[in-house]
This record gives structure tokens, sequence and C-alpha cells, in this order.
């Protein structure tokens, strides 16, 4: 673990109330993915999506790469809770951002980059510019991730197993040590390696752990600490290992839909 650490701070509360999540996130599996896009890896699990831009073009690109960059800050908006539930309980949590939220993300971001013009009309809470961001989070979505929900799904699987064998067997703090080395506990504080160094305090609301296909290298928190605490980690690299059989992945748990599939730094 590097110099710089995200320290997770746990009250008794907090242990209780810590879990990790159902599957993969949809919405955090198109955002991190556009990091995978951009860094050009042979990864096999978009694919689709590129035989897809070579025929057609960029498409929801145009959109989605201004607002995620290589590297650094990106909105927390993008990532709603709601997306647990799948693609379209998350868009519409997007779609009903606060316009007050949307405008300081987005300011907080061009503090950053420079953003093109029309990202002025998703601060101000425009609906068509929200229906916009929406329908290529959808679109990228569909075409990009959905194709290989399966992998993904499979990977995410084998490696929740591992922890939600651990959490049952023997509790939380022991779940907790089974992230290894990239997450250290170190009671009460969970120690995350992280590209600055950050405190962020539970306050009994406990935290969900979202495994990722698509992170890579380091988990990935929300900015904004007043919302409900996520911490998302790159799962296992060899989840074959883990003991847990893939478990096939439904259109319902894919997030299919019939028109279509960070670092954060603190304040």
């Amino acid at each position: 673990m590097g110099d710089d650490v995200l320290r997770v701070h746990f009250t008794a509360e907090d242990l209780a109330r810590t879990r990790v999540a159902e599957g993969a996130d949809p919405l955090w599996e198109t955002v991190l993915s556009l990091h995978s896009l951009r860094q050009g890896r042979a990864e096999p699990a978009l694919m689709a999506w590129r035989q897809y831009a070579v025929r057609n073009g960029p498409g929801p690109l145009r959109t989605l790469l201004p607002l995620v960059p290589p590297h650094g800050y990106f909105p927390d908006f993008l990532t709603p809770f709601a997306a647990l539930d799948g693609v379209e309980p998350g868009l519409e949590a997007v779609m009903s951002t606060p316009r007050t939220r949307l405008r300081a993300e987005l300011s907080q971001l061009s503090g950053h980059r420079a953003l093109p013009g029309w990202a002025r009309g998703i601060g101000e809470g425009e609906p068509a510019a929200l229906r916009k961001l929406a329908r290529s989070l959808r679109t990228y979505h569909h075409l990009a991730v959905a194709p290989s929900w399966s992998r993904i799904a499979g990977r995410v699987c084998a490696d929740r197993a591992l922890r939600v064998h651990a959490l049952g067997q023997s509790g939380t703090e022991a779940m907790l040590r089974t992230f290894g080395p990239l997450m250290r506990w170190r009671p009460p504080v969970l120690e995350v390696a992280y590209p600055v160094d950050r405190e962020l305090f539970l306050q009994g609301r406990g935290l969900v752990l979202v495994p990722s296909y698509f992170c890579q290298d380091e988990p990935v928190a929300l900015a904004d600490e007043e919302l409900p605490p996520v911490l998302v980690y790159p799962v296992a690299e060899t989840p074959d290992t883990l003991g847990a059989p893939a478990a096939p992945a439904t259109s319902e748990a894919r997030g299919e839909h019939a028109e279509g599939p960070r670092f954060r730094l603190t304040g």
C-alpha cells in the first residue's frame, strides 16, 4: 500500500450495517469502463463496443467522455446509489439529481478541466440536457457493457462469494480482512490504497462495498461525504481460485432494457 490512504472510520453500528452489494452496479461499470476504453487496453469485455464504434462512430461518447476524464474527479451524480437496483432506476436518479448538486459537481469538475458549453444545461438541470445524458448512458451501456454482462457478473459473483463467506462465518471484521493488499483493517479503521490522503467517517451509516469488473488499480469512493457511503473495489483478478462458481446472469440482473445496457478527489 502506498503513502496515500483513504481511512474509513467505523463504529460498532457501522460494522453492523456494512454489506457487500448483491452484484455489479451497472452505472459504475458503465462509467469505469470509459477508463479502460481510453487506455486502449485489449479488454475483451469491450470488444463489442469497439466493433460498433468502428462502424458507427463514437455516438454517446461525445457526451460521456467530457464528464469522465481519464484520471481524477468525475461527478458523483453519474453513479447514484439507486443504480444498485438496475440501469433504469439509476438513470431515473441521474435525471432527478437536485440542481444544486448538478451545479456544484460540474463546477468541481470544471476546476480540473474545461467543459463544453452544452454541459451548462446539465448544471442548470434542464430536462432536455438531462434526458440526453441519460440516453447517452443507456445507449453506451447497452452497446458496450451489456454484451459482456455474463463475464462481468461471473467475476463479480466469484469475488462476492469470498467476502460473503467470510462475513457469514466470522463477521464483518473478518470480511474486511479479505481485501488485502488494497485494503488493511486496523480496527476501527479500514485503510484503503488511494491516490490522495482522505478521511471518511461513516457515522453509523455503514458501508456498501461494491465489487467491480472495470474498477482498476485502486478502490473508488464518492467525493461527497454526505451521500450514502459506497466503496467500489476491483474484483480479484483470478476469480476461479476463490472456489465459487460464476452464476449465469439473467436479463434482469444484466440491467438490459428494451431501448438499449476515479478516483474522486475530496472537496
